[in-house]
């Protein structure tokens, strides 16, 4: 009985690491970037569809980061991926790094 609630553990921890790993990669936006304001906190991004987001098509669009630091890591033209957020007063990017 003990080595069976063993393995069920063990498979149900397996099953939700898995889950949490395909709920991460789908979450990752590919995009560009096409406008940086530092001044305001600001990106514009270009990017395919953000099914996180809701977002089945693709656009660009302007997003407040959440924080000003990741602005300077970037520059118009770069190709990048990034997680988002929908907050009230707009979409948020919660992370961004340039794609490989």
């Amino acid at each position: 009985m003990n080595r069976i609630i063993r393995i069920a553990s063990a498979l149900a921890l397996t099953l939700g690491l898995a889950t949490a790993t395909l709920a991460a990669e789908g979450a990752a936006i590919s995009g560009e970037v096409k406008k940086i304001d530092e001044g305001a906190g600001k990106i514009t991004l270009k990017h395919g569809p953000a099914k996180s987001l809701g977002m089945e098509d693709p656009m660009t669009m302007v997003y407040r980061v959440k924080d000003p630091a990741m602005l300077k890591q970037v520059k118009v033209g770069d190709k990048i991926t990034f997680e988002a957020e929908e907050a009230a007063s707009g979409y948020t990017v919660t992370k961004m790094q340039k794609a490989k």
